[in-house]
């Protein structure tokens, strides 16, 4: 059988920034060409970033990307690289799409373009175009049409981006119509959680239906609220795994195949109604060569480390593509802003991190002490800003009593911080999590303030599951666990009143989780919910809860999201909303 050396490359993209991207596929290009590549694949969209949302209806920002597009495949060309087929995504329009109503300005496309020789000798689109979720594909792009092989050693290789695989019909099927040996499919699929093994079954499948290796080529890296995680996966025509690259590591898998050598040049309609687009660009087979690269099969992390790895990621991403290079965030000892701080120490560095403690007559001493152990143990920048002279202040001219007065300390709280933020330059994180944004337990100006909210799509449950698993995972490697263990231990509490705690105003969080994640997650309504096994009463309340604080989660920064339905883009709710979830809903 013919030998092909194939090169996935999981690469992470700034939306926007042309330059550095082709840069990057230059890079990582080169990088295959040494480890004597036959053929290299990039993401879907890599050279543009992903998603580039009301970028694709500038017709700036596409003409920008066909540009690149051309100067990428002269420049790889330019340095000896030009013989090497190359498979990049980037932003592109149908020129024969007649404008329409419905149809997006200009007729953008979800591309991707086979470079060679200098040229781009192959374009085709994304057929299958997601509209759920977090995508918004039909707002942004008009479908492709064919079916795009091309021929490469004597093997014909079908091309796919991303949804194509997880939709039925369309490419998979019409790959094994054309004959293909080799189906390549460039991705930018976002992280959730285990959706690698929704992924891995979804390859295993479509490989046994096109009959041929299936090639997954993933991005990697973080672009606003989303996270890539890579995960490249190579399976057989009979759905086993040949290779699969590591989670939220940049870098590239090549590996030899022995693959069908190609037969007639396929033509005409296929599957879906596809026209097959076929360019030949290495007619003949390779020598016979001695196979070394297997691409070996990275190791899964496991359920918590995964998700904490998404986290650092994607604040990361956020940080560094803002140009920003330090955070700030308010310590009170408690278990949400512990683990939002040994985050930003994993992600930037403890010395890029500041930590205030801004106590008030109703912080316990150990809150205190528990902040300050954080910060010893951490090594994070620390500093305490005492606001009982701020709260004096207000409380002589306003005189608020009740939950005014707690919310009080709460917004003087988020001054402190947007005020040092203002006059030294960190972004302010937020360290509210999703229990608490479901049921609006939080405070607007207060702890709801900052630019960035790394645990906003992390359930409290959660919260306290990773933090016990990142002080184990400390004390495996023989370091200081990170979050002190009074923080984990001791009743959430927000320490606005004497003897506070979160269950004087909230259910049990192991209950309450549970019961978010039917409504918010599942879209599970009431009935539903008490049918689980819930008390009436209690959701009934939880849900009033849940609508009515609709408001404030619009108003709360961005944040990394990790499950299947965040608040945010995932989940659109109006403010304005009367309906509720009673017994006949």
């Amino acid at each position: 059988m013919p030998q092909l050396r194939l090169a996935l490359n999981q690469i992470d993209s700034t939306v926007g920034d042309l330059a550095a991207n082709a840069e990057a596929i230059v890079h990582w290009t080169r990088h295959s060409a040494e480890q004597g590549a036959h053929l290299v694949a990039f993401p879907e969209m890599a050279l543009t970033g992903y998603p580039v949302e009301d970028l694709a209806l500038r017709s700036s920002f596409v003409d920008a990307s066909r540009s690149a597009l051309r100067s990428l495949a002269a420049r790889l060309d330019e340095e000896g690289l030009g013989r090497l087929p190359v498979i990049v995504g980037y932003l592109d329009r149908s020129d024969k799409a007649q404008p329409k109503y419905g149809q997006p300005a200009g007729a953008p496309r979800n591309a991707a373009a086979v470079l060679h020789g200098g040229e781009v000798v192959l374009t085709f689109a994304k057929h299958h175009l997601p509209n759920y979720g977090v995508f918004d594909e039909f707002r942004y792009f008009v479908p492709g049409d064919t079916m795009p092989v091309i021929r490469v050693h004597g093997i014909d290789v079908a091309l796919a981006i991303c949804e194509d695989l997880w939709q039925d019909g369309g490419r998979v099927p019409a790959a094994r119509s054309a004959g293909a040996g080799l189906l390549i499919s460039v991705n930018a699929s976002p992280y959730e959680r285990k959706k690698d093994d929704t992924r891995l079954e979804l390859v295993r499948k479509r490989a046994q239906e096109a009959g041929c290796v299936t090639a997954y080529c993933a991005m990697i890296g973080g672009q606003d609220e989303l996270v890539f995680d890579g995960d490249s996966i190579v399976v057989d025509a009979a759905g086993d795994v040949i290779a699969r690259a590591p989670q939220f590591a940049e870098g590239s898998v090549v590996l030899d195949l022995d693959l069908p050598a190609a037969g007639a040049i396929p033509a005409g309609v296929v599957d879906d109604g596809l026209r097959v687009d076929h360019v030949v660009i290495s007619p003949d087979p390779l020598p016979a060569y001695e196979a070394e690269l297997t691409g070996g099969y990275a190791e899964r992390l496991d359920d918590d480390e995964e998700v904490y790895s998404a986290l650092v990621v994607g604040l990361r991403a956020y940080a560094a593509k803002n140009g920003f290079r330090s955070v700030l965030i308010g310590l009170s000892g408690g278990i949400d802003s512990a683990l939002v701080a040994a985050l930003a120490c994993d992600a930037l560095g403890a010395e890029h991190v500041y930590g205030v403690s801004m106590p008030s007559k109703y912080s316990s001493g150990h809150s205190r002490d528990d902040a300050a152990e954080l910060a010893r143990r951490t090594g994070l920048q620390f500093r305490t800003v005492p606001i009982g002279p701020m709260f004096d202040a207000y409380m002589d001219s306003l005189a608020l009593t009740g939950l005014a007065e707690e919310n009080l300390q709460s917004r003087l709280r988020g001054t402190a911080l947007m005020a040092i933020s203002n006059q030294e330059g960190h972004i302010v994180l937020a360290p509210g999590n999703k229990s608490e944004l479901a049921v609006g337990y939080s405070t607007l100006y207060g702890d709801s303030v900052g630019a960035y909210g790394p645990i906003k799509d992390v359930y409290k449950t959660t919260v306290f599951r990773l933090a016990k698993w990142r002080n184990r995972a400390a004390e495996e490697r023989g370091q200081v666990p990170p979050i002190p263990e009074a923080s984990i231990t001791k009743p959430p509490s927000a320490e606005l009143r004497p003897g506070q705690v979160d269950t004087d105003s909230l259910p049990d969080y192991g209950v309450l989780d549970r019961i978010l994640e039917l409504y918010v997650d599942g879209d599970r309504g009431r009935e539903a919910i008490v049918a689980a096994g819930f008390d009436e009463e209690l959701v009934a309340k939880t849900l009033r809860m849940v609508d009515t604080a609709e408001y404030k989660r619009r108003q709360y920064p961005p944040g990394t999201k990790i499950s299947a339905k965040g608040f945010g883009k995932d989940r659109r709710l109006p403010i304005t909303n009367r309906w509720r979830e009673t017994a006949h809903g």
